[in-house]
């Protein structure tokens, strides 16, 4: 197997902005990070009120949304017939007459998620389309494989044809306090990415409060993550508003101190369209425009795309169909 060139993934997206090559760690920067958990939370409780998006202004919205999903599927029973549909969703997420009345009729999704095993149907049945193929790896979920098995893994995914990593951390290092153990990690994670971009899957709701998640936040964007996302999915608690907003800020002053924009990707437990609606005006208020647009934002999600469509129908036709009729396949 060849491993793919840079010439290979000089037509994605994420080639719009330079990549994070990362900084050595700063732990004075590190220490110094605060977060005022109650005002969080005041500030993401107040934003479903006060932000409300109503017809063709939503609608647009909602067709940004399906841009920046990242179409999922990571379940032990995937099959390569399971994964070819959802590439044929991937491509056309959004039904053909719904798109030409909404004036979208190129609309597709930010990229396809799949397990290793499943990047070369992936490849296949996205041919010729221009959306990337994520996989997950370094032992996703839990992360706790040998550390030159999760190598390893990242190196075979980028030479089977995934364009882009989700890697999963190791939580042990964020809940000691061993940042530079952590740093190390995500810095060899990256080597091993090579012209892949890395998503640092940081599983926040296994890191306790939310000044850990803003530090861990950091040291991966410090180690050179092109994203930074909340969870695998698999947790107990996954993608939520105020873990969502201190990632954001963190990003924001990253960017303030290196001028390198990281994306974020929330990922589980976001599956209806209002909820999409949120996080993408949260995105829009705390780090600007330029950061709703899939090189920069992603939503984790397999549900989420069909609620969106159902939405979508019902500002074409006025009338709502039953959510059977949207499925992924």
């Amino acid at each position: 197997m060849q491993t793919l060139g840079q010439d290979h993934v000089s037509h994605l997206p994420q080639a719009m902005e330079p990549r994070n090559e990362g900084l050595p760690l700063d732990l004075g920067w590190l220490r110094a990070v605060r977060v005022n958990t109650a005002a969080v939370i005041r500030r993401t409780a107040t934003l479903p009120a006060r932000r409300s998006l109503k017809g063709a202004q939503q609608a647009a919205w909602l067709c940004k949304a399906v841009e920046c999903i990242d179409l999922t599927t990571l379940s032990g029973d995937d099959t390569a017939a399971r994964v070819r549909r959802l590439c044929a969703k991937a491509r056309q997420p959004v039904r053909a007459d719904l798109l030409k009345a909404l004036g979208q009729p190129g609309l597709r999704v930010g990229a396809v998620c799949v397990y290793h095993e499943m990047i070369a149907p992936a490849l296949e049945a996205l041919d010729g389309s221009g959306i990337p193929v994520a996989a997950v790896s370094t032992g996703f979920p839990a992360g706790l494989s040998p550390f030159r098995l999760r190598l390893a893994e990242i190196e075979e995914s980028v030479a089977a044809g995934a364009q882009e990593i989700d890697i999963v951390i190791s939580r042990r290092h964020v809940l000691e306090g061993k940042w530079e153990a952590l740093h190390d990690e995500l810095c060899a994670f990256r080597a091993a990415c090579g012209p892949a971009h890395m998503k640092a899957i940081l599983a926040t709701g296994e890191l306790g409060d939310l000044r850990t998640v803003a530090r861990a936040s950091l040291v991966a964007m410090m180690a050179g993550a092109d994203f930074i996302k909340t969870s695998t999915g698999k947790e107990p608690v996954n993608a939520t508003l105020p873990v969502g907003l201190v990632m954001l800020r963190m990003i924001r002053d990253y960017h303030a101190r290196t001028g390198l924009r990281v994306g974020m990707k929330p990922a589980g437990g976001i599956s209806r369209a209002k909820d999409a609606l949120t996080w993408l005006i949260m995105v829009q208020e705390e780090l600007g425009a330029r950061w709703v647009s899939p090189d920069l934002f992603r939503f984790g999600a397999s549900s989420l795309l069909g609620d969106i469509e159902r939405q979508l129908e019902h500002h074409v036709t006025g009338r709502y169909s039953a959510a059977w009729r949207h499925g992924m396949g």
